[in-house]
């Protein structure tokens, strides 16, 4: 049970002015007699107006009395009022503000995207898979990666890393795991960290738009681009595999965009 100061409080934030337990309550102030005691009116009835009027149901006899029906008497504005602050409006929709944006927080998928990091020579390649399965000889996207590692002077049979599986996101299907664009991020800059510390690389070839958005930080208008991401080093932002296979005109923005930064994997162009 509350105390007759909380009590008051709530009831004034609920702008409840007068009312009646149905119970004795505890810790409650001593219940008012002349609440109950019916006020005949001292002022004279008005006439009543001219015209048809609306007849308003009779009250039974025997029906209760609610605090509502309760009539207000001289005694209610001199009964002492036990003065609380007001909520703070500003608190209240902060909370709210609190509570929608961890809703949304919630109601927002985590990223699903497959990415395979390669070595070719001295780069360091982070591919999107176009089905999300690691690459097979004859694959439509590894053969055209073949072709891009050729033209840009590179082993064009790039190594598998590590384990060789590939990065995959979300980690787990179920449990409350963070698995958020941060925490994604955050797990591939550290894949592609550890491969770096153990053997460097002199350009990181960010490929499709996983790469570009969860290893550069940086969205679809970098590609074509070179990049000096923090802690990584230089990177060459390209399109996905796929997209370079729908549009040929593609093909010509990244050979240009290879040609500008050729001089940083090969020795002595």
């Amino acid at each position: 049970m509350i105390t007759e100061s909380r009590r008051r409080a709530f009831l004034d934030a609920m702008q409840i002015m007068t009312w009646l337990p149905r119970t004795e309550l505890p810790f409650a102030a001593p219940s008012r007699p002349e609440l109950l005691r019916l006020v005949k009116p001292e002022f004279a009835p008005v006439a009543a107006p001219v015209g048809p009027t609306v007849a308003e149901p009779a009250t039974s006899p025997s029906t209760p009395l609610t605090p509502a029906t309760l009539p207000k008497t001289a005694t209610d504005a001199a009964r002492p009022r036990i003065a609380m602050p007001e909520p703070k409006k500003e608190a209240a929709k902060s909370g709210d503000a609190e509570t929608s944006a961890a809703e949304q927080k919630v109601a927002v998928p985590p990223p699903r995207f497959a990415l395979q990091l390669l070595r070719a020579g001295n780069c360091l390649l982070l591919v999107e898979l176009p089905t999300g399965e690691s690459f097979q000889r004859r694959d439509p996207a590894y053969l055209l990666l073949k072709d891009l590692l050729r033209a840009a002077k590179l082993p064009d049979t790039p190594q598998q890393v590590g384990d060789g599986e590939p990065i995959r996101w979300p980690l787990l299907h179920r449990g409350s795991l963070d698995q958020g664009a941060e925490a994604a991020r955050d797990y591939v800059q550290g894949v592609v960290t550890a491969e770096l510390e153990e053997m460097g690389c002199a350009c990181l070839w960010l490929v499709g738009l996983p790469a570009l958005r969860f290893a550069g930080e940086v969205e679809t208008n970098a590609y074509y681009r070179e990049l000096h991401i923090e802690g990584i080093g230089h990177a060459l932002a390209m399109p996905g595999l796929e997209q370079l296979m729908e549009q040929s005109s593609s093909k010509a923005e990244l050979w240009k965009a290879m040609r500008r930064s050729m001089s940083r994997w090969v020795i002595g162009l």
